[in-house]
């Protein structure tokens, strides 16, 4: 029988990162409608049936990244305040410039990030932020699969106000937007730290009734540990026990400062961490021990963190972080191989998403979110190891084209689903109404110079 598909991408190695981590080395991936049709050896498939092909051109077929925590927004704040601590940073920099937000300023900073993301490679993001309804827009628009949450806290939001009209938007984000094929909402708490005991559990309940992920800060420094344990005498994670909200369905994000009891209770809930290196080495919060996260099995996906604490959304540069600063914190270079730090941002990550049944592997019937790489480059020349290169060498910018529900949005290099000319002109005046705002040249001694 004679099969017809909607896309054939061909002449490339395929990466399936299955269970069996298959690498086929001619190989092609058929794509009908939103899903893959089949995985194989290039001879293996019909051509002529083809309603579009992509070459590969001797380069990677691989599943797209998934980036399992941002603030896509956060583009509007890219290098406006950098080289200090975390709360300095939020409390002085990032909070004040957030009560200047609005429905349009959020919808164009999220637009901006999804070409930054599509462009180099991430096909599904996880997302927590302030008018999250216009991330959800954005990313629809742009033909991003995310996962998005309305950031939920004990003080008012400059975009629901009090806590109450919180639950009420998110809770009518979920409505709108269920059975959507591409956006997923979260119910998204900011930290224990930030969170009243009965606001971490209304929102646990509200995601256990919609069953729907519950994405959170957690244990980002030690000073946030000291806090709780001030409070409440139990360490973050030990506090989120205590009050019951510890699930399947949670996303723990950052878990830097955890020790060995927090990682069991951790594995015991199956609870999932996000991953973020870079940010965390820039704002100087630690290293987490992700390798004795995974040891005690507790499933880790990667992520980049916003664009002003990263200050980039490639996640091939956050696999390149997250090998080589757990090498060179334990002096073991064996540690967090290339191919386990792969899984952390394409199957893993998307188990992390609860996704895992849909996307992050290469496999008939999941849905067809699939990126490929152009080898015929000179840092990729030659290749002995796929899975070296894809960590090690490859970056956001060898990224030839991405597939995302059987949608090609981006093809040679550039996003087909709208015009990132357009969309960096529209952020222009929102930067210089940041910029006179705060009067910032990014340099806090700087600007303490120019006063005296």
């Amino acid at each position: 029988m004679t099969i017809s598909h909607d896309l054939l991408i061909v002449n490339g190695t395929v990466v399936t990162m299955d269970e069996a981590d298959t690498v086929i080395e001619n190989g092609a991936v058929a794509v009908s409608g939103d899903a893959i049709g089949s995985v194989g050896p290039a001879g293996a498939v019909d051509v002529k049936n083809a309603a579009r092909i992509i070459d590969a051109d001797g380069g990677i077929i691989m599943p797209g990244l998934v980036n399992t925590h941002t603030h896509a927004a956060m583009t509007c704040f890219r290098g406006l305040a950098d080289d200090m601590e975390l709360m300095t940073w939020l409390n002085e920099y990032i909070f004040p410039a957030e009560a200047r937000l609005d429905h349009d300023k959020v919808y164009t900073g999220a637009l901006l990030a999804c070409a930054e993301m599509a462009l180099s490679g991430t096909t599904c993001f996880s997302d927590m932020y302030l008018f999250e309804g216009a991330v959800a827009e954005a990313a629809s628009h742009a033909g991003m699969r995310a996962v998005v949450g309305e950031v939920l806290y004990d003080f008012d939001s400059p975009n629901y106000g009090p806590i109450e009209k919180g639950y009420e938007y998110m809770e009518k984000l979920i409505h709108q937007w269920q059975n959507d094929p591409l956006i997923t909402i979260a119910v998204e708490p900011h930290s224990p730290y930030l969170c009243a005991p009965q606001l971490l559990q209304r929102a646990s309940a509200i995601s256990g009734q919609y069953g729907v992920p519950m994405i959170i800060h957690v244990a980002e420094t030690r000073a946030e540990v000291e806090t709780m344990k001030n409070r409440y005498n139990l360490t973050p994670v030990a506090h989120l026990a205590d009050i019951g909200v510890l699930s399947p369905r949670l996303v723990t994000c950052h878990c830097v400062a955890v020790n060995k009891e927090d990682i069991e209770l951790l594995r015991a809930h199956d609870v999932k961490v996000s991953h973020n290196p870079e940010s965390n080495m820039k704002l100087a919060s630690g290293i987490a021990p992700v390798p004795d996260m995974i040891r005690a099995g507790v499933c880790v996906g990667l992520g980049t963190d916003g664009p002003t604490s990263n200050n980039n959304l490639d996640m091939f540069m956050e696999m390149d972080a997250a090998a080589k600063i757990h090498k060179v914190q334990r002096l073991d270079p064996t540690v967090m191989d290339a191919r386990s730090v792969l899984r952390m941002a394409t199957i893993d990550a998307a188990r992390t998403l609860g996704l895992g049944h849909e996307i992050g592997s290469l496999e008939p019937d999941k849905k067809a979110d699939i990126i490929v790489i152009d080898t015929k480059k000179p840092h990729l020349t030659p290749m002995y190891n796929v899975y070296s290169h894809l960590v090690y060498a490859v970056s956001g910018h060898d990224v030839q084209a991405t597939i995302i529900n059987g949608v090609p949005v981006v093809t040679e290099g550039r996003m087909t689903t709208f015009d990132t000319d357009r969309v960096m002109d529209a952020m222009k005046p929102i930067a210089e109404e940041i910029r006179h705002l705060h009067d910032w040249d990014g340099s806090r001694a700087a600007a303490r110079k120019k006063r005296k």
